[in-house]
């Protein structure tokens, strides 16, 4: 359990097999940085961004999709 555990993200880019690079685009506290794919846990919910798009570009992306939008401005607490 870290400090940014139950909160909700987007996933940025792919880096490799193991690592993503997520980000809470200003919507969720979560920061922008590199992440073990073993500690995130996937949604059904997807957001058409370029990758390693910026969280200017992102936040325009989630806003613009309600279910995204109510998606990463929840919390799920633990």
């Amino acid at each position: 359990m870290g400090r940014e555990a139950g909160h909700r993200a987007v996933i940025a880019a792919i880096i490799d097999k193991n690592f993503v690079l997520i980000t809470g685009a200003g919507i969720s506290p979560v920061r922008r940085r590199r992440a073990n794919i073993d500690h995130v846990e996937p949604m059904n919910i997807v957001v058409d961004i370029a990758k390693e798009a910026d969280d200017a570009t992102i936040k325009a992306a989630v806003e613009s999709n309600a279910d995204a939008k109510e998606a990463l401005s929840s919390v799920t607490k633990f």
